[in-house]
């Protein structure tokens, strides 16, 4: 327990805020997962020498540290039963957005505070004609430090990739109270890390070990999917054959759990101005993994989906959608449905919407590209295909994806939002045997659960976010059975049980199954040489030791499910 006494002492050495009310301790016992996990005292550093003093005071006070910003995760990640560090009140700042031709399409940086909120960092890159193309579907809330720690990827990342891909350097407090610059390095960089006699020279020394002894292990680990957020990247630091050592890729998608993160520069791409869609309307899934492919050799920008249910739920509020995109629309909207309701009065409705965009600068190129695909796509024999001509009806479709989970969560009374499968992937060519297995499992629980499938299928992954009426203790019982069984055949299928949200309080119990006995003592290791004492964020990506005899230990199954919403 941390007492009036210690907070004294914080106080005495810390320049920022600091509560303890009920109120705010509420508040930040909640983000958008399923959990509630009330925290001691939540902590607002002013600058990098608070959070340097949080670090000093952590270690004697034998306390933890958890990093937030947005608080819009949906694992739990942002969650603690210690201090709650929250960085968007104060280190929110945009330091600088710099033009700069860095090669492989990298068009500028910007450097930021991890409590920026996406929606002002994109205004401000924007405003020189640069973009940080890895943005979740969540971003007019999130923040980029949020993005930083999950590893964040979105609707471009089939295009752009994750944020890993977009990190020039960062910096972060680590276990020492020190604040570190972490890049790339060059061997002859890195050599001289590793001649150090000082804690960062001890931590470049062990690191560089543990990966070079275990490169063989650590690439047969790598998941065979285009994304991941599980675990810890350790086979991505070394590269031996450019001789480049990046540290950064370890950080990324950390979650907050090797130290404190103060700066992020992001690397920006030049937007597109113009896009053009494609629209296909499935009724069975026998050759989706042969169409999926045919769909990538064409390199479109996005490529998503979504289930009859989806489809459904779109038609039962077509005038919440309406409302949406402008009742000044709704002629031409009407008239540009025509076509698709004719389609689903003929035959019903589709059990699989396949939505696909080319992005670029001349929209003849970008037509000639969609035409040319949709006919490779014909041998397939879709039921409904569509190179939309109005930009209006691609908003249309655009909004369907977005926004279905949204309104399903607003309109259905007495349930709300369970993630707790909501974000997985496989590889590609498996998905026609293992989308009808995944149906399979989620409808024996319709008893409990409201869901359906969305997702960027060009990845292979898919959000699945039930709603459950949480105060219903049967239903609270299926959530460990459900996801044990999605997850296992997920890994059966060679995926990752998460693409972009990261593992936090609800994965982090499946990170062993996935990798193995072996590598996950390397993520132990890991974790032990950045933080000794388990400060940062115990209990996401490897477990937290038990706090007390009897008590469920952070990082299990037993822990989730003791500290699950029951009346939100």
């Amino acid at each position: 327990m941390i007492d009036s006494s210690i907070v004294k002492e914080l106080k005495k050495v810390f320049k920022g805020d600091i509560w303890a009310d009920a109120k705010t301790l509420d508040t930040y016992s909640r983000d958008t997962s399923l959990f509630e996990i009330k925290p001691q005292l939540v902590v607002a550093p002013k600058d990098v020498n608070d959070v340097k003093e949080l670090v000093q005071f952590a270690k004697e006070h034998k306390v933890s540290l958890t990093g937030r910003s947005g608080g819009t995760g949906m694992d739990g990640g942002a969650l603690t039963e210690s201090i709650v560090v929250s960085f968007a009140h104060y280190l929110n700042r945009i330091k600088e957005v710099v033009e700069e031709d860095l090669g492989e399409d990298i068009a500028g940086y910007a450097t930021v505070e991890p409590g920026c909120f996406y929606r002002d960092f994109e205004k401000a890159t924007l405003a020189k004609n640069l973009l940080m193309p890895s943005y979740p579907a969540s971003r007019e809330i999130c923040a980029v430090g949020g993005m930083f720690a999950n590893n964040a990827g979105g609707e471009l990342t089939l295009q752009y990739g994750k944020t890993e891909n977009y990190i020039k350097q960062v910096k972060v407090v680590l276990y020492d109270g020190n604040e570190y610059v972490i890049k790339p390095l060059e061997k002859v960089e890195l050599d001289e890390k590793l001649m150090q006699k000082d804690f960062e020279g001890d931590l470049y020394r062990s690191i560089y070990k543990l990966i070079t002894e275990n490169k063989a292990l650590l690439k047969e680990a790598k998941p065979r999917v285009s994304k991941n957020s599980a675990g810890y990247y350790l086979w991505n630091v070394w590269d031996a054959e450019k001789e480049m050592f990046d540290l950064t890729k370890l950080f990324v998608g950390s979650q907050g759990t090797l130290g404190l993160v103060t700066e992020i520069t992001y690397k920006l791409v030049r937007p597109q101005k113009h896009s053009q869609m494609v629209i296909f309307y499935l009724d069975d899934l026998d050759r989706l993994g042969d169409m999926v492919q045919t769909v990538l050799k064409h390199n479109p920008t996005t490529f998503e989906s979504y289930d009859d249910k989806t489809m459904k739920l779109a038609m039962k509020f077509f005038w919440e959608f309406i409302k949406r995109l402008g009742v000044k629309n709704i002629f031409t909207i009407i008239k540009n449905s025509i076509p698709e309701g004719l389609s689903i009065l003929k035959h019903g409705i589709p059990k699989l919407v396949l939505q696909i965009t080319f992005d670029g600068d001349e929209p003849h190129v970008l037509r000639e590209k969609a035409l040319a695909m949709a006919q490779d796509v014909s041998v397939y024999h879709p039921r409904y295909a569509e190179v939309i001509k109005d930009p209006k009806e691609a908003e249309e479709y655009w909004l369907i994806r977005r926004e279905s989970f949204n309104l399903l969560r607003h309109k259905v009374k007495g349930k709300k939002t369970a993630p707790f499968i909501d974000d997985i992937v496989v590889p590609v060519e498996e998905l026609p045997v293992f989308l009808p297995k995944l149906n399979k499992i989620l409808d024996q629980y319709n008893d409990y659960m409201i869901h359906n499938i969305a997702g960027h299928i060009g990845n292979g992954n898919f959000h699945i976010i039930p709603l459950m009426d949480l105060r219903n203790a049967k239903a609270r019982a299926i959530i460990p059975e459900v996801a044990q069984r999605v997850y296992d055949l997920v890994l059966t299928h060679h995926g990752s049980t998460t693409g972009e949200h990261n593992d936090g309080v609800i994965r982090t119990p499946f990170v062993k199954q996935q990798f193995g006995e072996k590598v996950y003592k390397l993520f132990e290791q890991t974790k032990k040489i950045f933080d000794p004492t388990n400060i940062f964020n115990p209990g996401k990506k490897v477990e937290a030791p038990k706090v007390s005899q009897g008590e469920p230990r952070a990082g299990t199954i037993e822990y989730a499910v003791e500290h699950m919403k029951k009346h939100n």
